[in-house]
């Protein structure tokens, strides 16, 4: 990959952050009281939305494993001089492939997730800003290591400069899949719990992807400890 294009998808990379912190922030209520039916529409996407989340499940598991292999050996950013070691190469390709592998449920894909309303909004807008950054970003660490090893001075130089936004998008990424499983308990306990979803989404199903999406499986450690251009 040359520089050139390395440069373009840096700026897709901070594209894609600045829309996904534009979604987030507009995902709270306003507090108004809301119509009995409406409050159905919101449990039946709340349901939909849980379906998406445990169809989608293995994927990013899988994703998480690589991860905390790959995690710690770039956390600090790659080498400021020198190949990057075989190692580090191939848990990044590992964990670029796991994070493309990553499954995105129609339901939470851009324009069908337009339509959803309430706490089904907000968890869908998550998902999807983990499943962009988490990939997007594996793939960016993992070229700007090609570059390294392979590439011309200019891409090399490049790719040192920028790595750490990649390294960034990789750690918010998982950082807003570890707010998934708050989100969806916050959710179904504000449209009415057990009581009110009955079989179409229990509480045992609810916690079970509370488990699966949570800082305790979905935070990365160290905290990133790079910064751009350095």
């Amino acid at each position: 990959m040359k520089a050139l294009r390395l440069a373009a998808l840096l700026l897709a990379l901070g594209g894609i952050a600045a829309g996904a912190a534009g979604l987030l922030a507009g995902c709270g209520g306003s507090g108004s009281t809301i119509t009995p039916a409406a409050e159905r529409f919101q449990r039946e996407d709340l349901v939909a939305a849980a379906h998406g989340l445990r169809r989608a499940e293995p994927s990013a598991a899988r994703e998480m494993a690589a991860a905390r292999i790959a995690w710690p050996l770039v956390a600090g950013g790659l080498p400021a001089a020198g190949p990057v070691p075989p190692a580090t190469r191939t848990a990044l390709s590992v964990a670029s492939a796991a994070a493309g592998a990553i499954v995105l449920p129609p339901l939470m894909g851009e324009v069908r997730a337009r339509s959803l309303t309430g706490p089904a909004a907000g968890i869908t807008g998550l998902y999807r800003t983990f499943y962009v950054l988490t990939e997007r970003g594996w793939t960016l660490v993992a070229a700007a290591a090609g570059e390294i090893d392979g590439g011309s001075a200019v891409a090399a130089g490049f790719a040192r400069k920028n790595v750490a936004l990649y390294i960034d998008s990789v750690y918010d990424g998982h950082f807003d899949a570890a707010l998934l499983g708050k989100s969806l308990l916050a959710g179904y306990e504000k449209l009415g719990g057990p009581s009110a979803f009955g079989d179409s989404l229990t509480q045992t199903e609810v916690d079970a992807l509370a488990g699966a999406y949570s800082p305790a499986t979905e935070r990365l450690h160290p905290h990133p400890g790079v910064k751009l251009g350095l």
